[in-house]
C-alpha cells in the first residue's frame, strides 16, 4: 500500500453539495451521488487483478445501484427532480471526480470507504426525521448497504 498523503474531508466536500439543495431533495441529490459511485466502484474492478476484489467492487457497484433505486421509488417524478438538481448544481460531477483524480488505488478505497461511512450516517439521520416509516426503513435499508461496501474497502485496506 502507497503512503496516505492528506486525503480530503468528504464531509466537508459533500457537505457544503448538500447545504445548496434543499432539504427535501438531498436523498434524490444522495441518489445521484450513488449513481457516480457505482461508476467508480465499475471502474476500480477493472484496474484489480484478483477475482475476489473484483468480484467485490462490483457488489459495491450493484448495492450502490440499489440505494439509488430505493431512494429514488420514494420520490415520484424522481428523474425529473434530479436533472433539475443537476442543471442548478452543474459542477457535481466534477466535483465527485475530483475527489478521487490523481490518487493511488489504495487511498481510494480509503477515502471511498469514508464516503461509505458517512453514507450510512447520513441516511440514519434521515430516517431519524422521517414521519413514514416505509421512508424511515428504506432509509436505514440504505445505511446497512452503504456499511457493507465499507466494510469490504476496509478488508482492502488491511
Amino acid at each position: 500500500m502507497s503512503p496516505v498523503t492528506e486525503l480530503p474531508s468528504i464531509a466537508e466536500v459533500l457537505g457544503r453539495v448538500l447545504q445548496r439543495v434543499p432539504r427535501e431533495r438531498q436523498p434524490l441529490l444522495i441518489a445521484l451521488a450513488e449513481r457516480l459511485a457505482a461508476e467508480r466502484y465499475r471502474a476500480w474492478a477493472s484496474e484489480v487483478a484478483e477475482p475476489d476484489r473484483c468480484a467485490g467492487l462490483l457488489a459495491c457497484a450493484d448495492r450502490e445501484e440499489e440505494i439509488a433505486r430505493r431512494v429514488e421509488a420514494l420520490y415520484p417524478g424522481a428523474p425529473a427532480i434530479q436533472r433539475d438538481i443537476l442543471a442548478l448544481n452543474p459542477d457535481l460531477v466534477e466535483i465527485n471526480r475530483s475527489l478521487f483524480a490523481g490518487r493511488p488505488l489504495d487511498q481510494r478505497f480509503i477515502l471511498q470507504a469514508g464516503g461509505e461511512r458517512l453514507g450510512a450516517a447520513t441516511w440514519r439521520a434521515f430516517a431519524g426525521g422521517e414521519t413514514n416509516p416505509a421512508i424511515s426503513d428504506a432509509f436505514r435499508g440504505c445505511a446497512l448497504l452503504e456499511e457493507q461496501n465499507a466494510a469490504f474497502l476496509e478488508s482492502m485496506s488491511k
